[in-house]
């Protein structure tokens, strides 16, 4: 079934600002969200393809990328595209409304109370990475070690000891849920004897409690693409923790915080630094190394330059992600000035001093012009 525009299916028109697509998605987001609409089949699925809109439509870039080309922009090969997994619906929703999980360690839910619903998945999982400059700009392989709710290796997750009997639930009949009045309306809620399961054992297992999955400490490999920025999250999908009793593992989401570096600092695909340079080589001009994140490179300096100055080194910024273009370095230069002269050396100054004319010290001569037109 082919997708449908993601303008349409947010109710938006094509030349709507960013405001208007936001509030036409917390509307239409609360409207079918499935916890608002219990036992609607469809419910999910239209709140997934509206968060998918939103997602595309809410970015600035995915959304000049889809107006150019569509839907196939986030194809593999086209600008834009490959970048699958990097968001859930869900975390978009609560997001927008606020809701959070936090659990205060390494890692904790990603939503409150985790991802376990009828089918028994386990709950998403968070994990914050922090990496260094040099591991964005290249990319890197990341390990990284986190304890979670995991299989239980004795009854194989299901729950039940060996030779247990497992039977379907009498009070809800195997639906894991119970339908409650509430004044007006009726309300589902999970099974008080089967806990939501839909099934009941006699013999649980010892190991895990009947529960079918037990703490263990995991280790996750990752692969961190180049030109990752401050606050990206990557999904490994089924590397959360396990459902219970058997059911499908959450995913864990990883959020990427880069380090303070010593040299750069990053502006989107652009990176600033600061060096200095002798006072000799601003006057004369000369030629300066330059550090950047792929090694030294040499800039020319011309004679006369003035301290703060700014120079572009272009195409040693950051990698674009999935992209072979990259940003520009900006250097500013910070004219050094000697501290500590002997007798000579204050002599040769000193004669200089008296060799410059105003023609060579314009900045001077023009501050002192706007003194005059102050005080006048």
């Amino acid at each position: 079934m082919a997708k449908r525009c993601y303008y349409e299916v947010l109710q938006v028109t094509r030349t709507v600002e960013f405001e208007e697509i936001k509030k036409s998605y917390r509307k239409l987001a609360v409207q079918h969200h499935p916890d608002k609409n219990p036992g609607d089949p469809t419910a999910e699925e239209r709140f997934r393809e509206i968060a998918e809109a939103y997602d595309i439509l809410g970015d600035r870039e995915k959304r000049e990328a889809y107006d150019r080309y569509g839907h196939a922009a986030f194809q593999s090969g086209m600008p834009g595209g490959g970048g699958g997994g990097m968001h859930d619906p869900f975390d978009l929703f609560r997001e927008m409304f606020g809701a959070s999980g936090g659990g205060g360690g390494i890692f904790d839910h990603f939503f409150g109370g985790g991802g376990n619903g009828q089918d028994g998945r386990g709950s998403d999982l968070r994990y914050d990475l922090r990496i260094t400059l040099e591991e964005a700009f290249a990319g890197c392989e990341k390990e990284i070690e986190l304890r979670k709710l995991d299989t239980c290796d004795p009854c194989d997750g299901s729950g039940a000891a060996k030779g247990a009997k497992v039977s379907t639930c009498s009070l809800c009949k195997g639906r894991g849920q119970v339908v409650a009045s509430r004044g007006f309306f009726q309300v589902a809620q999970p099974c008080p004897q089967c806990h939501g399961e839909g099934r009941t054992i006699d013999k649980p297992c010892k190991v895990c409690q009947g529960s079918g999955r037990r703490e263990k400490t995991s280790r996750i490999k990752l692969n961190i693409p180049a030109g990752i920025d401050e606050g990206s999250r990557l999904r490994s999908s089924g590397s959360g923790e396990a459902g219970a009793r058997g059911g499908g593992n959450g995913d864990l989401y990883v959020v990427i915080h880069l380090k303070e570096h010593a040299i750069f600092t990053r502006d989107g695909m652009d990176l600033q630094c600061q060096i200095p340079i002798p006072f000799v080589t601003a006057a004369l001009g000369g030629e300066v190394e330059v550090p950047t994140l792929s090694g030294p490179v040499k800039m020319k300096i011309p004679a006369g330059t003035q301290g703060g100055s700014d120079f572009r080194v272009k195409g040693h910024g950051m990698p674009r992600l999935q992209s072979h273009a990259k940003g520009d370095l900006h250097v500013r230069l910070e004219v050094e000035v000697p501290t500590k002269l002997n007798a000579e050396q204050r002599k040769a100054l000193e004669g200089f001093a008296e060799l410059c004319g105003e023609e060579n010290t314009p900045i001077h001569r023009s501050f002192t012009e706007r003194l005059k037109d102050l005080f006048a």
